[in-house]
């Protein structure tokens, strides 16, 4: 199966507070890109001998080991730019969570400072253990990504996202982040139990 990459030019001409239609072209590319080689390596695995695995060298060995960085970097892209977007509407259930951590303003301060950690990713979830909401960062696609959770909005603090519109203010970025959160794209994530 092929993946397709989704179109989302409608984010563009000025519907997003500090991001650039410049920008969202440079990071729609990249997205793209991912979307690229994880139908390359998924064409190339469904071909390639897995008699002779080895963890210092075989092709089928690092395709797979690159496979969950395609996938999450296509994937974690596409949650990203589904939460853009602007708007106020959080579901009860949602708020009733927000309020649960210590309120919206609370949990918007904690996601912030995880994706000033670094280069990376930032994410607000549903931990699906204590049913409570939890951010996280992680600095690579493939590595750190906390299981057992529901991600609700997804926050990309790469370079890649923000560099046209802010060189290396990574914080005037992350607050542009901030206001643009569709909330009511994370209050359906937060419903799809």
């Amino acid at each position: 199966m092929a993946y397709d990459a989704k179109n989302y030019d409608h984010l563009k001409g000025g519907k997003l507070k500090g991001l650039s239609d410049s920008q969202l072209d440079q990071h729609f590319t990249l997205y793209k890109g991912y979307i690229a080689k994880l139908n390359e390596i998924e064409e190339k695995l469904g071909s390639m001998d897995n008699s002779k695995p080895n963890y210092s060298f075989n092709e089928y060995s690092e395709l797979k080991r690159r496979e969950a960085v395609a996938f999450n970097g296509s994937f974690l892209h596409e949650l990203y730019f589904e939460n853009l977007g602007a708007d106020a509407e959080i579901s009860a259930d949602l708020a009733k969570a927000l309020e649960a951590a210590g309120g919206k303003d609370k949990v918007v301060a904690d996601l912030k400072a995880a994706a000033l950690c670094g280069p990376g990713w930032a994410i607000l979830t549903r931990n699906r253990r204590d049913n409570k909401l939890h951010t996280y960062f992680f600095s690579e696609h493939h590595l750190g990504v906390p299981i057992e959770q529901d991600i609700l909005v997804v926050l990309d603090s790469w370079e890649h996202a923000f560099m046209v519109d802010y060189g290396i203010k990574r914080p005037d970025y992350v607050n542009a982040f901030l206001d643009n959160i569709k909330w009511s794209e994370a209050s359906k994530r937060f419903a799809a139990k």
